[in-house]
């Protein structure tokens, strides 16, 4: 294998981390765009090693926690002030089932359900989930979320491990079909996604540090971290845009289009 085949094209890995920052913000999949964005495009990206490529997304997602740190702070120092017994319960009971089914069943996930065909179907339940869940009264507050809210909302970013799901989406949806406002919907969402987010790129960089990088990759690979980053600082309004929505279902609506173009191209194919 050539060293220009072992790392993503500069162009690409810059758009690509221009592109995660706001996919992440939104419920509609940032895995599911890395994925779907180079293959409707027939990017060199698509040929890279599945290893490779998933370590990509690893800086990906690295750049996009530490922009989310520093723009979350706020609610980051006041959650950790009011941090109690209570507090740390509902924490762990949201982390442990991603925990689990991310230790467990990662690889065979990221081996079986990684297809563009397999991430459209995930485009497509999630969407429905989401219409459903909009429908939901809005009676709750965060302040209100108790240990069967956690368990629920672990379950979902459980389920937000199959790509194309979106862990945004699938938090908000679990949070909506709750009973918790909007508002109060995104708060949660984002407060069980952080501890999530930093295991899981910990664990991955682990990994990644284990098996090595190609030297000829380090450098598209700082470009797309660094793009994650300056895109997740430059998005963030989005969060706030998403609280003052008055609906989940354009977001839907959207999703279920872009698997409807991947479906149609992969039926064209055949």
């Amino acid at each position: 294998m050539s060293s220009r085949s072992q790392s993503p094209a500069l162009r690409e890995a810059l758009a690509l981390g221009a592109l995660h920052g706001p996919a992440e913000l939104l419920p509609i999949s940032s895995s599911g765009h890395i994925t779907l964005v180079p293959w409707l495009l027939d990017w060199r990206y698509g040929e890279l090693e599945p290893e490779l490529r998933k370590s990509f997304e690893i800086a990906l997602h690295a750049g996009t926690a530490a922009a989310l740190l520093i723009t979350l702070r706020g609610e980051v120092g006041e959650a950790m002030h009011g941090l109690n017994g209570r507090r740390l319960a509902l924490i762990a009971l949201s982390f442990a089932p991603p925990a689990v089914v991310g230790f467990t069943l990662e690889r065979p996930i990221e081996r079986r359900l990684g297809t563009p065909g397999t991430v459209a179907m995930g485009l497509l339940a999630g969407s429905a989930v989401m219409a459903w869940a909009d429908r939901s009264p809005q009676t709750r507050r965060h302040e209100d979320a108790g240990a069967r809210d956690a368990l629920y909302l672990g379950l979902a970013q459980a389920c937000a491990l199959v790509p194309g799901v979106s862990r945004n989406g699938a938090t908000l949806a679990a949070a909506r079909l709750r009973g918790f406002t909007r508002e109060d919907a995104n708060r949660l969402s984002r407060h069980v996604a952080l501890p999530v987010i930093a295991g899981a790129t910990l664990l991955k960089g682990i990994r990644l540090r284990k098996t090595g990088l190609p030297r000829a990759a380090r450098g598209a690979f700082a470009a797309g971290a660094a793009a994650s980053f300056a895109s997740t600082l430059g998005s963030t309004w989005l969060i706030r845009q998403v609280e003052r929505d008055r609906s989940l279902l354009p977001y839907a609506a959207y999703r279920a289009a872009l698997a409807t173009t991947v479906l149609v191209r992969l039926a064209r194919r055949r």
